[in-house]
This record gives structure tokens, sequence and C-alpha cells, in this order.
């Protein structure tokens, strides 16, 4: 009869538990704020972890962005953020987490500032406040992290360098890290048919090149942040990331740089995904 009791107390005991276990995250993909840096409603996606309704605590947050084509729903559709996510927590493999996925899509100008197109201001002064407040997240460095593919790679690195004193880890994919030279990129305008003084281009290439910014930024700012890269041997964008370990390994950077066999393809990003959840969980973990 003890032992009966002492069995179903136990049951008692861990039933909260096997249920968190048991539970999957929720992805809300069609949600807006209003920016009035861009003048106008502006979408995102969210993961919460499977325990983030059963309880009260605050989590880390991995921003998490969409490439050239793809809005707040790439990573969720495509990138099945779903699935990757609930296996990896329930794995261990990565630590319970709020996962951000805004919606940079509008023409070609994504997550910088082009123009009127302020979208990197709008993210520092209105999207991550308002994320940060909207839901129970810990609000310092180390339970930052940034990651992207592609376009939202080379998001990755300029947020990142911009702001290496708000991200633990940045986990640039298939990154494009900019034009590689200011010719391109004079190149790339003219073809565009903007109009912008030689001066404000080279002060953008200057803002806007991760090769350039390894150059300026302070070593210890860089080293500040974890830094995982990871691009496929057959990726268009092979060199440029390439160049970016090149620079780093020069500049005694740690970094993880990782060359796998595939191209720029959400199989290859799906296959990425579990390893940027573990290491960006390596920052956020207590020890």
């Amino acid at each position: 009869m003890y032992l009966k009791k002492v069995g179903i107390a136990f049951l008692f005991c861990i039933a909260p538990f096997v249920s968190v276990l048991g539970q999957s995250g929720k992805v809300y993909d069609n949600l807006s704020m209003t920016s009035k840096i861009l003048k106008g409603e502006r979408k995102y996606a969210v993961y919460l972890p499977p325990d983030y309704e059963a309880s009260d605590r605050s989590y880390p947050v991995l921003y998490l962005l969409h490439g050239a084509g793809d809005d707040q729903t790439g990573w969720v559709q495509f990138g099945e953020v779903l699935r990757i996510a609930d296996n990896a927590i329930k794995d261990g493999t990565a630590t319970p987490m709020i996962i951000v996925m805004p919606d940079a899509q509008t023409g070609q100008r994504g997550y910088f500032n082009v123009g009127d197109w302020k979208y990197e201001d709008f993210f520092f002064e209105e999207f991550m406040p308002f994320i940060e407040k909207q839901y129970r997240i810990k609000g310092e460095k180390r339970y930052r992290a940034v990651a992207g593919l592609s376009m939202g790679g080379g998001g990755s690195f300029m947020y990142a360098l911009h702001r290496p004193d708000l991200f633990s880890s940045a986990c640039p994919l298939s990154a494009y890290i900019g034009p590689l030279t200011l010719e391109q990129l004079k190149s790339q305008i003219n073809q565009s048919g903007q109009k912008f003084a030689d001066k404000e281009i080279e002060n953008w290439f200057q803002r806007h090149n991760a090769l350039n910014l390894i150059e300026i930024v302070p070593v210890k700012d860089i080293k500040s942040v974890r830094w995982y890269i990871d691009c496929g041997d057959d990726d268009f964008l092979y060199e440029g990331n390439s160049l970016v370990h090149i620079a780093m390994k020069k500049k005694e950077i740690p970094h993880e740089y990782r060359v796998r066999d595939g191209g720029h393809t959400w199989t290859y990003w799906r296959s990425s995904l579990p390893d940027v959840l573990g290491f960006v969980s390596d920052a956020f973990h207590q020890y």
C-alpha cells in the first residue's frame, strides 16, 4: 500500500514535466506592429517554446531573418522552424527560446537603411523594444542572438557588427556580405537607375560591407560576439563567406566556420538550423 501511494505521488510530481515535454511550441505568422519610422504596419512571425504558456519565466530570444524573395513566413513554411525548434528543445540540444522572424521584404532593400527605407533604424529603435515588451524576454546581451540566411545572413553580419553590444551570438548562413568592391556597388546602383552622390555611395559601402567592418570595428567588440558562419560549397555566395573567414582568422577573431555539401537551398538551411539553435543556446545557458 505504501509503495502504491509513493507511486501515485511520483506520478503527480512528474505529470506537469511530462505534459510540457509532450507539448508543441506555437507559431504565429501573421502578426504586425505599427512603425512610425517606416510609416505603416510591419509584419512578423514568432515561435513560442512548448512551456511558454505554462510558465511565468522569461526567455532568451533569437532574431531569425529571412532571405530576399521571402517574408516573415519563410522560416515558418520552408524552414520548418516549429518542428526543428521543438525537436531541439525536446532532445536537449537547445534551450527553450523565443524566435522572432520579422518581415523586411519591400523590393530588394531588406534589412538596411537605403534612401527613405530606414529598416535598420526601425529594427533597433522600434521593433526590438516592441518585441521585448510584448513577450517575456530577457533583455540582456547574453540572452539575445541573431541569425539569418542569404540577405538575412547579411543582416545578421551587419546588425552584430553595427551593434555588438546587443548580441551574444550571430549566425550568418549563406550570407550576402555586401558588394565585394566599391566599384561593384556603383555598378549595381547604376543598373537599378537610382541616383546617389559618390560620397553617399562610399559611406554606405563602408557601413554595409562585412569585410570592411571587420577592418574598422574594434576587434574587442567583434570578439564579444560568438560567430557561427555556414555556407555550402556549391553556394554562389561561397567566395564572400570564405573571405570573411580569412579576414577573421587574420584578426584572430574566434569563430566557427562551416562548409558543407550543398547550395543556396532550403534543404541546406533546414539542416543548418539545429546547429544554430545549439550554438546560440551555449551562450543562453547558465553555467
